[in-house]
């Protein structure tokens, strides 16, 4: 059994050693000469956040449609599409505006010559493009991101799909799950339905909103899966997909909250004087917000922190042969590609950890929302119904300190 861990080990290794030599450039490239500038800027920072390419060096470098909505110089809106950011800035009014210039001043490239250099040095994949007359309103341009976030929909809808035509007949459904697919599914979708959904959301209402927990749990869940394969990325990792999902609890909390929540926010606490009640409602309305944007926030820096670290560890190699020489970038491979592999370990385990995060939070503030809080005469007459669980408030402090705990061991 040691034998077979020790081989597996080795062959991570040499895997993980082959997608760092494939999706990070050399530092002897040809195109000129690297600096520690262009490996932050390029190698770790651009690798990390969203991009308008697909990087699969060194097969190939595959650059997205680029669709702007722009005003004109003569005030005219109106909507441009290129097949890629070289295009744009080939035969579009567009300028180049590098990663940062000297002194942290961007300078707006318009030359076609310095345009060419920088695209034929791959620089325009980093950068950002400007208008040299009139303004963009909105950039509609395709983004790595984007593909993945569609990519990880397409793969929970597909797996669902065929769950679903194994129970569509109510005659042909199999009194056990058969086969690994379906056992792991069931396991999953039993977990976020008794583990979440019905401990948090009170008096039965948990299966109006067991459908989104589900629909949030795997699509976090698949998209962190899918940053750890080579040439792809975290959808996750980008404030503005964990944004929309933010968005998507706080417009369900919102949309079905009840009268006695909605009572208790804007008017505060029934037993308190009135002028505690002037302070506690702006702070309720904020709170609730914030919330939310913790939600989102949580998720984007998680996801986005682990390739950061990832991208870091091997950009370590090309660092050292910047500095010291090849002798010592070729002593640092090792201890880089060993942490690497552990990181990425570790972030096979953070992307269960975040759906679960973000899933039992979004049940609890949804379960929050939609309590109905029992009056005098219907206490003395449920006094079991109401006890069961605590209120929503309490359980989430005991989940979170749970959270807390599982997660200390791992971070350590």
């Amino acid at each position: 059994m040691i034998g077979r861990l020790r081989s597996l080990q080795l062959v991570a290794l040499v895997l993980l050693g082959l997608s760092a030599s494939l999706s990070v450039p050399s530092a002897t490239a040809a195109e000129g000469e690297v600096t520690l500038e262009s490996i932050v800027n390029n190698t770790i920072i651009g690798h990390a956040e969203d991009g308008y390419y697909l990087n699969f060096k060194p097969f190939a470098q595959v650059e997205l449609p680029r669709i702007m909505l722009v005003r004109t110089a003569d005030g005219a809106l109106t909507v441009e599409a290129y097949g890629s950011t070289k295009s744009l800035l080939k035969d579009g009014p567009y300028g180049f505006v590098p990663e940062g210039g000297e002194d942290g001043a961007a300078e707006l490239i318009t030359a076609p010559a310095a345009l060419s250099d920088a695209i034929s040095a791959k620089e325009h994949l980093y950068g950002s493009v400007a208008r040299t007359s009139g303004h963009v309103v909105v950039d509609f341009s395709i983004s790595r991101h984007l593909i993945f976030g569609l990519l990880a929909m397409l793969i929970v809808l597909g797996m669902f799909i065929a769950l679903a035509q194994r129970y569509k007949k109510e005659h042909d459904r199999p009194e056990a799950p058969e086969g690994i697919f379906q056992n792991m599914m069931e396991v999953l979708v039993v977990f976020v339905r008794d583990e979440i959904a019905k401990p948090n959301i009170p008096d039965g209402k948990w299966a109006t909103f067991l459908p989104y927990l589900l629909t949030a749990f795997f699509f976090i869940l698949v998209a962190n899966i899918l940053g750890l394969v080579p040439f792809a990325g975290a959808a996750t990792s980008n404030i503005a997909i964990t944004g929309v999902m933010a968005i998507m609890t706080f417009g369900i909390v919102i949309l079905y909250a009840s009268t006695d929540y909605y009572k208790e926010l804007l008017t505060g606490p029934p037993d308190a004087p009135v002028l505690i009640r002037i302070i506690l409602v702006p702070i309720e309305i904020i709170g609730l917000v914030m919330r939310h944007l913790a939600l989102a926030i949580r998720l984007f820096a998680n996801m986005m922190g682990g390739s950061l670290i990832i991208f870091s560890l091997l950009g370590l190699v090309f660092m050292m042969n910047v500095i010291m020489g090849e002798a010592a970038a070729w002593s640092t491979t090792v201890i880089s590609i060993g942490f690497t592999v552990f990181i990425l370990l570790l972030k096979l385990l953070v992307a269960f950890i975040q759906a679960y995060v973000f899933t039992i939070l979004s049940a609890l503030f949804i379960g929050m929302a939609v309590e109905e809080h029992h009056h005098d005469g219907e206490e003395e007459g449920e006094p079991e119904a109401a006890a069961p669980g605590g209120r929503p408030a309490e359980r989430l402090d005991a989940v979170e300190d749970q959270i807390e705990q599982r997660v200390q061991p791992t971070t350590a």
